[in-house]
Formats: structure tokens, sequence, C-alpha cells
């Protein structure tokens, strides 16, 4: 945990937050905090600053707030994902959102198994844990939205021309693409599949769409190492 994330129900005063839960947990074990220490804070969805510590105790600690910092800024990036199995859904979120992706959209695919789509793992609050863990690990404060797609073919016909309209459009494929673009800070639409890739079907959809097909090299990489691999091709550090 590199930023303590703040929540406004923390808040009891406009600038004194008191955290109990497992926050107060990390922050005991590995700060061991005292009085007056200063720990790096943010608001959920706001700025960046510190907390002083003004009260501890066996259940909480009681921090008085000072922001004057903004988040680092998001990718210029909206990420299509075909949806992974559940484990590697979990590790992926928190990459993805920890690189700064603040649009991402998961999709069905022809090799995705039918089965992923129940994992409780996509209900609201699990998703909202795993960026929230994303945020905490980069310090950032601003939550990423996940979109569900559970229908290839109408998403790509009807939503997704618009929703790539005037980006940088790509596929990451391992097969009869193109060298992956020079890192650059451009609006970017970037679609990754399942492991092994679309099936041609999906590629001709996505081309169809205003897609180019990219690829990383002559090594397939599980998708929770193609992310992180694309996203820091694509953009400069």
């Amino acid at each position: 945990m590199n930023l303590i994330l703040l929540f406004e129900s923390d808040f009891i005063a406009s600038d004194t937050a008191v955290i109990s839960d497992r926050r107060f947990q990390h922050i005991k074990q590995f700060y061991q905090p005292v009085e007056s220490q200063q720990l790096k804070v943010g608001l959920l969805n706001g700025d960046i600053g510190r907390g002083t510590v003004t009260g501890l105790s066996e259940q909480s600690i009681t921090l008085e707030i000072h922001l004057d910092n903004t988040p680092p800024p998001p990718l210029p990036l909206t990420l299509l994902l075909a949806l992974p199995r559940p484990k590697m859904l979990k590790r992926t979120l928190q990459t993805i959102t920890s690189m700064g992706v603040k649009q991402i959209y998961l999709i069905n695919s022809y090799k995705v198994d039918k089965s992923y789509w129940s994992t409780p793992v996509l209900q609201d609050h699990n998703l909202r844990e795993q960026l929230l863990l994303g945020l905490e690990q980069s310090g950032d404060t601003l939550l990423p939205e996940v979109h569900l797609r559970k229908r290839f073919k109408p998403f790509v016909e009807d939503e997704l021309p618009e929703l790539a309209a005037q980006s940088r459009a790509l596929v990451a494929h391992p097969y009869n693409a193109s060298d992956c673009p020079v890192a650059a800070p451009v609006k970017t639409t970037l679609a990754i599949g399942p492991e092994g890739g679309f099936i041609p079907y999906e590629i001709e959809k996505l081309q169809a769409t205003g897609f180019d097909a990219i690829h990383i090299g002559p090594r397939i990489l599980r998708v929770e190492n193609a992310v992180p691999v694309l996203l820091a091709r694509l953009f400069p550090v």
C-alpha cells in the first residue's frame, strides 16, 4: 500500500479522518505509526496529500488530513479485454488500474468460457476491491470504470465505432500483425483477446471497425503479462 485511500465516510470533520478497517491493520503492521507521523493519503476520486497521526488506539487511527496535490494523469486509453479466467482477472485488474487505465471494457470472445461470466469476481463490490488495490499500489485516487459486454458482435457493431472514434484503434494479435507502434501519448483504443488471441472472425470484425492488428514479438504471452507489456510499449513512461 503506497497510498492510503480515504473515503468520504472516513471523515468526522472537514480535516479529520478515522480509519478502523483493513487499512488500519495495514498501517499498524507496516508503518508502525506514532503521534505526529505523516502518511501519504488520497481521497478517492480526489486529491493527494498527507495525513498526520493525531490519535491511536487498538481499534483505529485518527489523521489530520491535508490534500494539496492532484493524482497522476490517466492514460489516454480505452481498454477492451476479453474476459480472463477469474483468478487472472483479479491480478490483471490490479495491474491495469495501477498503470493508469480509467476505461475498461470486459468483453466476450469465442474462447472465453461461458462460466467466467458467472464468477463472483464480476460483482460490483468485488470489482471495486481489485480496483482499489490497484490504486493503493500506484498512488492514484481516480477509480476506473468497468463495463461488462457479454455479446461480442452487438458490441463491436453497435457501440465500438463511436467508442473508438478519433483514436488510435489497435488489436493485439499474435498472427499476421504489424509491429507494435512507437510509444505516443495519443488517444488509443486497445483490444486484447483471450489466451491465444481472438479467432479470425473476431479479428475481421474489429478490423472492419478500423482496428489495426499489432504484435509485440514472436512469443505468445499470458494475458496478465501481455497487458503491462503492451501498455509500456504504447505509452511513454
